[in-house]
């Protein structure tokens, strides 16, 4: 089954990361991304956060840059990221949502928990959702 994301939710949940980060006593230079999943995330978020820079499908990741993606699932991307990131200790991974169930990293926030097992569509993954059902 599938959840789809409206782009009202999205924005309502790129508020409340922006409000905790800025909460927070950190602060970031510029967003890393993967250009599938996160870079509409992190365009809007850096908006929010006054970010000028957004970096895309980088080989390494500093620990001053924020990380953006849509969604903490199964973890994978994740640890490619930790494997990749200068100081794993200080990287801090931001996603619109995280899967319920799953045991969540240290570093990790999220702005809202998946309903159960349902797929969350989002509004750039539609056509490829639906290409995918055919």
């Amino acid at each position: 089954m599938a959840q789809y994301a409206e782009w009202s939710e999205i924005e309502s949940l790129i508020r409340v990361l922006s409000d905790h980060i800025l909460n927070s006593s950190r602060t970031f230079s510029s967003i890393t991304t993967l250009s599938r999943g996160g870079l509409i995330p992190s365009r809007l978020l850096a908006d929010h956060l006054g970010i000028q820079t957004i970096l895309v499908d980088q080989d390494t990741v500093s620990s001053q840059s924020l990380f953006v993606d849509d969604i903490f699932d199964s973890g994978m991307t994740f640890e490619k990221i930790l494997s990749a990131v200068d100081d794993p200790s200080q990287l801090l991974y931001v996603t619109l949502y995280a899967r319920r169930g799953k045991k969540y990293p240290s570093q990790l926030i999220y702005a809202k928990k998946t309903d159960g097992d349902d797929y969350v569509v989002f509004p750039w993954d539609r056509i490829e959702f639906q290409n995918s059902q055919k």
